[in-house]
C-alpha cells in the first residue's frame, strides 16, 4: 500500500528534522525559488490561498487544523490565526486532517469561504463559514453550515482539495476511500461519492441537500448514480487546479505502487482506476481504451512516489514558466514544469530537486504561484 499526503508514518521523523532550503543568489534571468515569509513557519502546510479581494493577504492551511492570514509581504513577522477548528478536526491518521480553503467567488460582499476536513467520525466534511462581522481577519467560528459530508472507509486517500471553478460551482477531489488498491473498488462505481471529482452549486439548495445540482452535471440522470459526480476512476487527486487563462481542470492523481499522472479533468471522464494506473493496467484484462488517459505518467522506479499537483503559471515574476503546469513530487522532492508541445503531446521538464517534502501549491493575487514544503516554509518562484 502506498499512501500520499505524507506517505508513510516511518517519514514523519525525518519530516520533523527536516533544515530549510536557502537558494543561492540566481545570475539575472535564472530560473529559482526562495523562501517567501523568512520568519515564519508552519506545521505540515497543506493548502495556500488568497482571497482574490484586493487586500493582498494570503491564507495558510496547516493540516492540525488551523488557517493563518498576514500580509504577502517577505517581512512580514507574524501571522493572524484566522480559523482555528483543533477540536473538530481528526489528524490522527497521517493523511486526515484539515485538507483544503476555498473562497467563495463573491467573498467581498458575502465573506463565504469553504473548508474540507476530516472528522473524528471517519467522514470528509465540506462546510462554509462566514468571516468575523468585527474583524476581516477572523473567522465566525459559530458561523460553520456544513454543507456535504461522507463516510471515509479508511485513513488513507482523502483528496480534499476544495475550489470554484470558472463557472461559480464549488469543486471537491476525494480519494478512493483508501487502504491499498482500491479494496471496495470506490473507484469505478458511480453510486459513491469516493475517488471523483465532484462539482455542487452551493448557492441554491435542492431537496434535503445544503446546495444544488448543476443542470449540466454528467450523471443527473443516470440511474445509480451519484449527480454530485463531476469526473470519476481516481485513487488520490492530491491537488486539483483550474488554469486561469482557459479554465482547464488540472489534477494530480498519486499512484498505487508504479505510476504516478497528470491528468486534464473533463466532464463525465472516467480515468481508469482501479482498472488502470496511469496508461498501464492494474488488473488484468482491463482495457485501457475505455478510459481516458493521463497526460502524463511518472514511473515510481524514478524516485517519484506521491505527487503533488500544482497550477499552469500565469504570473510574471519567471516568465519562463508562463503556460506550464508546474507540480512537484512529495517524496523525491523534485519540482517539474509540464508543458503541450506544437504536436499537441506534453513534454515534462525538471525544474529543481529539492529533497523538500511539498504538500501544495498555491496562487496569489497576482497568479504568482508558491509552494508549501513540510520543512515549515512557503516558496516562490523568480527569475
Amino acid at each position: 500500500m502506498k499512501t500520499i499526503l505524507p506517505l508513510l508514518i516511518l517519514l514523519i521523523p525525518a519530516i520533523a528534522c527536516q533544515k530549510s532550503v536557502t537558494q543561492s543568489v540566481s545570475e539575472p534571468g535564472e530560473l529559482t525559488f526562495v523562501e517567501s515569509y523568512p520568519n515564519l513557519e508552519f506545521r505540515r502546510p497543506v493548502d495556500f490561498q488568497s482571497p482574490k479581494d484586493g487586500t493582498n493577504r494570503v491564507f495558510v492551511v496547516e493540516q492540525k487544523g488551523v488557517i493563518s492570514v498576514f500580509e504577502n509581504n517577505k517581512d512580514i513577522s507574524e501571522r493572524s490565526t484566522f480559523l482555528d477548528i483543533q477540536s473538530a478536526v481528526d489528524d490522527s491518521g497521517n493523511e486526515e486532517g484539515l485538507l483544503g480553503l476555498a473562497f467563495h467567488p463573491n467573498f467581498t460582499t458575502n465573506g463565504y469561504f469553504y473548508v474540507n476536513y476530516t472528522s473524528a467520525n471517519n467522514e470528509t466534511i465540506v462546510s462554509r463559514f462566514q468571516i468575523s462581522k468585527n474583524d476581516p481577519n477572523k473567522a465566525d467560528t459559530q458561523s460553520e453550515q456544513i454543507i456535504l459530508r461522507f463516510n471515509q472507509p479508511y485513513s488513507n486517500h482523502n483528496g480534499g482539495q476544495v475550489c470554484f471553478g470558472p463557472d461559480g460551482y464549488l469543486y471537491i477531489s476525494t480519494g478512493d476511500g483508501g487502504s491499498g488498491g482500491d479494496p471496495q473498488g470506490n473507484g469505478q462505481n458511480l453510486s459513491t461519492l469516493l475517488g471523483a471529482i465532484l462539482r455542487i452549486d452551493v448557492d441554491k439548495s435542492q431537496g434535503n441537500l445544503k446546495y444544488g445540482i448543476p443542470a449540466d452535471n454528467p450523471f443527473l440522470n443516470v440511474s445509480n448514480a451519484r449527480p454530485e459526480i463531476y469526473a470519476y476512476g481516481l485513487r488520490n487527486p492530491w491537488r486539483i487546479s483550474f488554469d486561469s487563462e482557459n479554465g482547464m481542470l488540472w489534477a494530480a492523481d498519486v499512484g498505487q505502487n508504479a505510476f504516478e499522472e497528470v491528468d486534464i479533468i473533463v466532464k463525465g471522464g472516467n480515468y481508469g482506476w482501479n482498472d488502470m494506473e496511469g496508461l498501464h493496467s492494474y488488473k488484468s484484462g482491463s482495457n485501457s481504451s475505455n478510459y481516458l488517459p493521463p497526460v502524463l505518467e511518472i514511473a515510481q522506479s524514478t524516485g517519484d512516489k506521491s505527487i503533488t499537483g500544482g497550477f499552469v503559471y500565469r504570473g510574471t515574476k519567471a516568465p519562463s514558466l508562463i503556460g506550464k503546469y508546474v507540480f512537484a513530487d512529495y517524496v523525491s522532492g523534485r519540482i517539474y514544469a509540464l508543458a503541450k508541445s506544437t504536436d499537441g503531446s506534453y513534454q515534462n521538464e525538471t525544474l529543481f530537486d529539492t529533497k523538500l517534502n511539498i504538500a501544495a501549491f498555491g496562487e496569489d493575487e497576482d497568479h504568482e504561484l508558491y509552494f508549501c514544503a513540510f520543512d515549515g516554509k512557503v516558496y516562490h518562484f523568480e527569475e
